[in-house]
Order: C-alpha cells, then sequence, then structure tokens
C-alpha cells in the first residue's frame, strides 16, 4: 500500500519529537527511565491544554450544568436526561460519520494547529452562550441549548482527533504514556479548582457560615435565577481559551506537506479507505478498535449521565453537585496519573482490563443506591437515623456510600482514557498513526449513538433513570471480553515497523 507519511515521518526535525522507529524500538528500561519531569516543553504544553479543554466536560456535560438543565431548565430529570441521550445520539452519529475523514485529512494536509484554532475559536462563544439558558427556558429557548450541546459536542469530538494526533510529535513514544496521563490529571485538576472557586464562591454562601465564605454569592450573582449554575458556562470558556495558548506557542507542530486543505480531504478519504483495508492486515489492531468501540462506548455514557443521574436519584442540588464534582475530580486525577503507572507495570492491555472491569463493578453499586435504599436489598430510612456529621451536604449512610462508589468509578474511567491512547501507540504502524487515530475516534463514537439511544430508549419506557444505565454495563461487559481477543500491547512491547 502506498503511503506518503506526515513530515517525513510524524515530527520529523521537530523539537521534543524522536524518530518513529526509534521510539517504537524503545525497551521497557528506557520506558522506565522516562519520567514527567524530562518531558519535552511541547508535551506539557499538550497535556496543559487538556486541562483547559476538560473543565467543559466536567463542568457543563457531568456536574453541573446538564444536571441545572434537566432538573430547573426542562424541569423533570427523566425528561431531561432522555432529552439529552437524544441529541447526544444525533452528535454521534455525526460524528461517527466525519472525524475518521478528518484524522485521514490530517495526515495528508501536515500542521494540525490551523484546525485546532478553528475548532477552538468556535467552542470558545458557544460554550459561553449557555449562560443565557434560564429556569424554565426563559433567556435561551430549550431546543437552543440542545443545539449548542449538539454543535458542541461534535466540535469537542474534533478538537480530541486534533489534539490526540499531536501527542506523537510533542511526547515521543517514550513519553506518550506520562503526557497522556499528565493530560487527564490536568484536565481533572483544573476541574477540581474551578469546581472549589464555584463552591467556594457561589453556592456555599448562605448556606455555611464559615470564616472563609462570602456571605453572599460573588459578583453579586442571584441564586433566584440560577446563576450559580449558569456562570459555569462562561468560566469553561475562559479555560479553554487560557488552556490553547501554551499548546499554540509551545508544542510542535507536523510540517505542511504542500497539499491544499481542499485537495487534503480528498486524498484523506482515499487514504480513510486505504487505512480501514490496512485493518485487514492489523487484525490486532482491528479487534482492539473494535473492543474499545463498546468499551469506550459505555464509559463516555457513564460520563455524560452520571451527574444527571446522581442529581436526580439522590436528589442533590448545586451545593451537593459542586462538592460532588470535586471529590470525584481528585480522585480522577489520581486516576490520571496512575495510568502511566499501570501501564508501564501491566502493559497497557492488561491495565484497561483492570480499568473496564472496575467500572463495571462500580456501576453496578450505584444501580443499587438511593436516598432511601443500599445496594439492593437494605431500605434506609433517613429519618431513624442520625446525621453522619453536621455538614451542609452528604448527612445519610447512602449518600456517604454513593461516594465511595464514585471515587472508584473516577479513578478507572479516567485511567481508562489514558491506557487506551497508549495501546493505540503501541499497536499502529508509526507512520500510519495520524489516520489510525482518527479510526480510534470513531472506534470512540460510532457506536456511541447506540448507548445513547438505548439510554433514551430504557429510560422512556420503564420512567426510571436507573433503567436508563443498564445498557452501560452491557457495553462494558462486552468491550472487556473483547480485549481478551488482542495480542500486543503487553508490558515493554513496542511497534518497531
Amino acid at each position: 500500500m502506498v503511503h506518503q507519511p506526515v513530515s517525513g515521518a510524524l515530527g520529523d526535525g521537530l523539537p521534543g519529537s524522536l524518530e518513529p522507529a526509534a521510539e517504537a524500538g524503545a525497551d521497557a528500561a528506557g520506558y522506565a527511565r522516562a519520567s514527567f519531569r524530562n518531558m519535552p516543553i511541547g508535551a506539557w504544553a499538550w497535556s496543559l491544554f487538556q486541562g483547559g479543554r476538560d473543565p467543559y466536560v466536567i463542568l457543563i456535560t457531568i456536574y453541573i450544568f446538564a444536571a441545572y438543565f434537566t432538573n430547573q431548565v426542562v424541569g423533570d430529570p427523566v425528561k431531561g436526561q432522555a432529552m439529552i441521550a437524544k441529541v447526544s445520539t444525533l452528535n454521534s452519529l455525526f460524528i461517527a460519520l466525519t472525524a475518521p475523514l478528518l484524522g485521514a485529512t490530517l495526515e495528508r494536509f501536515g500542521a494540525r494547529k490551523p484546525m485546532m484554532f478553528v475548532i477552538v475559536a468556535l467552542m470558545v462563544p458557544l460554550i459561553a452562550a449557555l449562560w443565557f439558558a434560564k429556569p424554565g427556558g426563559a433567556g435561551m429557548p430549550i431546543i437552543a441549548t440542545l443545539w449548542i450541546f449538539g454543535i458542541v459536542g461534535v466540535l469537542f469530538a474534533y478538537c480530541e482527533v486534533v489534539h490526540n494526533s499531536m501527542l506523537m510529535p510533542a511526547a515521543g513514544a517514550k513519553h506518550a504514556s506520562h503526557a497522556s496521563g499528565l493530560a487527564l490529571a490536568s484536565g481533572n485538576f483544573f476541574s477540581v479548582l474551578t469546581l472549589t472557586f464555584c463552591l467556594v464562591a457561589f453556592a456555599l454562601p448562605g448556606s455555611v457560615d464559615w470564616s472563609f465564605v462570602p456571605k453572599t454569592p460573588l459578583f453579586g450573582l442571584d441564586a433566584a435565577s440560577a446563576e450559580p449554575s449558569r456562570i459555569v458556562a462562561p468560566i469553561s470558556a475562559a479555560l479553554l481559551l487560557l488552556g490553547a495558548i501554551p499548546l499554540f506557542l509551545f508544542t510542535p507542530d507536523a510540517a505542511r506537506t504542500g497539499v491544499r486543505l481542499v485537495e487534503g480531504v480528498r486524498l484523506g478519504a482515499r487514504n480513510l479507505i486505504e487505512t480501514v483495508k490496512m485493518l485487514r492486515e492489523e487484525k490486532d489492531l482491528a479487534v482492539y478498535l473494535g473492543a474499545r468501540m463498546l468499551f469506550n462506548d459505555g464509559m463516555t455514557a457513564l460520563l455524560i449521565y452520571a451527574g444527571i443521574y446522581a442529581a436526580g436519584v439522590m436528589s442533590w442540588g448545586v451545593l451537593e453537585m459542586l462538592a460532588y464534582g470535586i471529590l470525584l475530580s481528585i480522585f480522577a486525577v489520581m486516576g490520571g496519573f496512575s495510568a502511566a503507572f499501570f501501564d508501564g507495570w501491566l502493559g497497557p492491555k492488561r491495565a484497561l482490563q483492570v480499568q473496564i472491569g472496575g467500572s463495571i463493578l462500580c456501576i453496578i453499586g450505584q444501580l443499587g443506591m438511593a436516598r432511601d435504599k443500599i445496594l439492593y436489598f437494605w431500605s434506609y430510612d433517613a429519618a431513624a437515623h442520625a446525621p453522619l456529621w453536621n455538614g451542609p451536604m452528604f448527612r445519610t449512610l447512602p449518600e456517604a456510600l454513593y461516594l465511595l462508589i464514585g471515587f472508584g468509578t473516577a479513578i478507572f474511567v479516567t485511567a481508562q482514557y489514558a491506557s487506551s491512547r497508549t495501546m493505540l501507540t503501541r499497536l499502529s504502524p508509526p507512520e500510519k498513526l495520524p489516520a489510525f487515530f482518527g479510526l480510534y475516534a470513531l472506534s470512540g463514537t460510532v457506536t456511541v449513538w447506540i448507548g445513547s439511544f438505548l439510554v433514551a430508549l430504557f429510560t422512556d419506557i420503564f420512567k426510571t433513570q436507573q433503567a436508563g444505565f443498564m445498557p452501560i454495563t452491557g457495553l462494558l461487559v462486552l468491550g472487556l471480553i473483547g480485549m481478551f481477543f488482542v495480542k500486543g500491547g503487553g508490558k515493554g512491547q513496542y511497534r518497531a515497523d
């Protein structure tokens, strides 16, 4: 198969990058010597960009804004969960059809930063516009808010494709696992800072009499119009913009190939077809992408609906959801850093199996929890038990246990995302990595619409949020089974061709 590599060899001559053949031939000892401390500055900037990008996921789609949208804008958590699931179904279908072409086009065009600039320039004002979504659909119609969710979801997926394709030029195979784990940890670290600020500045005032908490929300935010919940939109937009600055300044970009963008799309489409055909020769990579298609669908659905689920099932408001997001994000930081350790100790394949299995156990536990129920079988009457503490939130045993299960979910899900990227770099031919990252995006999106569709379907049929979560467990189980049929990705195993 004829193939024109990007920039000679995926970052040939760029600072902070290594020749792919040398990268792929790195041995386990070299991997062990790699550390966060000696990563090139381009890798640090690449990782920090995720620190600016991921707060959108944490604040908007998981813990705060989505829960606010279902409970106060729509006014019905079950109906709201179904609405968001349907939007996710549609934009996931669009992403599945277009993201792989984007990856293949980037391979032919070469430079990634121009496309990243366009994506960030579109995302920032759209995210900020969510500020105008007021309770009951005032300020911005519910349908307009759903459209923004859908469009930003597509742009976010494109952002991931472009960002992932910059990993090897930025970090090289020796540091790829560390940069990938640091990126996930960075995203959650900045999310913790933002959630903590929002908790102290906007949610706690008026609820507690603590010396470090203002008497009223800062900046005059009005709780009656849900401004403490809506403020996360402009904050997320600002963080994305700030996180992009180091990426554009310091992260090396692949050189332009001289191919015009339009021609790059045409050649990219042809190259994508060739890449898909190449999967016939790359059997283990094909099996891995198929397995990831399933377990990543489950993980993504779990993330999308985790906040909505917790807010509805546990009847938590903005105060509890901010604290919940802070605590889980702290453990997610641990998950991001743990991925590099487990990848080096077990290899990314075994690490993924552990992470998926742990996620399955956690979601099974969460499905058995409610304000008046513990792990399916034990009823709990809050009036018959003394509070666990005198604080403003999480005062009952079911709430505390739900938190503990959530800690495990945060660790396993975050580590899985980092290990998945590392696994691809171990299985993919180095010169085809940008195109295979397009297929990697495809494996992460082509069935996400099925997951969202099943969540919407089960929620509509059974009229409970718990029922909507049941298909997620099945997707994780099927993905875990698929990983047992993948060869490669073990400790110290790299592609050398």
